[in-house]
């Protein structure tokens, strides 16, 4: 079932994706973007773009086709910087994306990005819809023209490589493309590599031509894209979940009507509370879709995986210290983690 939904979603990836019909009136005035949504992310055929496909289709119900949605996936609207640009200033209404790209905006977006502190993707979902933890990550950036709607799991991380990495240790001195925040960057110095930031869009050229010699991500972003084409081996070393968040205009979301705007509320919250098992499937099938297409996957072992958690363990607190607010946010992520460590 699964399959076939995947390979029906993926004819249509590049297409505008439309939830409902309707006019623009009242709350749906020009000014606030009429009755369309513009709804963005990088990625496709993963849990972001299912995400917003989810939510357009909550929306457009509630509303009774009133607001409808069109999603963008693949970087169509844009470079990652561009899009979230866009939607601070109101042309998109929506952007879904890992959070350290708003670590510009706010330094405290990276937290989720800390390793070690999630079990697995289970726990990682359970943790990031916290009550405390999912309120209070999603009130940053408010007075920097983004509303967060909502917080959830993509996958676990790993490693895309030119050359075969069959441990951690094989990164040490190779150039890693890692996302623009200190805790990534730190990752890639604890094991000895060069951290890169770049923008999604620009990864794949630079493997192809060797400017970089991998990334750290999580095969539902690379196999979609299918990066195994170019950097066919992907170490799988689960040090930490690569977490993704949604996020909307703030200016745009104003100027809804009150009853329009908890719509939208409730729709990024049910969407994202409902999406983990999703995500946790669309792994499974990513990296099954990975050896399909010619790629190989390496495990760390879990002694391996033991001794690199015992390494990084600190990054978290030490990078999180530098700000007495990072440090505040980070220990309540920490305390959601230990309070939803079982089901």
């Amino acid at each position: 079932m699964h399959s076939a939904r995947r390979r029906a979603l993926g004819a249509a990836a590049g297409a505008t994706v439309l939830a409902g019909l309707g006019g623009a009136r009242g709350a749906f005035a020009q000014e606030s973007g009429g009755s369309v949504m513009k709804l963005s992310t990088a990625t496709v055929n993963e849990v972001q773009h299912e995400w917003l496909r989810r939510f357009a289709a909550e929306v457009s119900q509630a509303t009774g086709g009133k607001l409808r949605g069109e999603v963008y996936p693949a970087s169509q609207l844009g470079s990652i910087p561009r899009q979230i640009e866009g939607t601070q200033f109101g042309s998109i209404q929506a952007w879904a994306g890992p959070p350290q790209f708003l670590a510009g905006i706010d330094s405290r977006f990276e937290i989720p990005s800390a390793p070690g502190i999630f079990r697995d993707m289970a726990h990682a979902h359970r943790a990031l819809q916290d009550p405390e933890f999912n309120a209070a990550f999603l009130a940053l950036g408010a007075n920097k023209g983004i509303k967060g709607l909502g917080l959830y799991v993509l996958g676990s991380a790993g490693f895309v490589t030119r050359t075969r990495a069959a441990k951690m240790s094989d990164l040490e001195g190779r150039k890693i493309r890692v996302l623009a925040a200190d805790m990534d960057r730190e990752e890639m110095r604890r094991i000895k590599a060069n951290p890169i930031p770049m923008s999604l869009g620009e990864v794949l050229p630079a493997l192809q031509q060797g400017t970089i010699d991998g990334m750290m991500s999580s095969v539902p972003v690379v196999t979609p894209m299918r990066y195994y084409d170019s950097a066919k081996y992907y170490l799988e070393t689960g040090h930490s979940m690569v977490v993704s968040m949604s996020i909307v205009s703030k200016l745009w979301f104003d100027k809804l009507s009150p009853d329009v705007q908890k719509i939208v509320v409730d729709a990024g919250r049910k969407v994202s509370a409902e999406i983990g098992g999703w995500a946790i499937d669309d792994y499974a099938n990513a990296r099954a879709g990975w050896l399909k297409g010619g790629g190989e996957v390496t495990t760390i072992s879990d002694e391996e995986r033991a001794q690199v958690n015992r390494m990084m363990a600190s990054i978290g607190p030490e990078v999180s210290s530098r700000k007495p607010e990072e440090k505040a946010l980070y220990e309540l992520l920490v305390r959601a983690t230990e309070r939803t460590l079982k089901v």
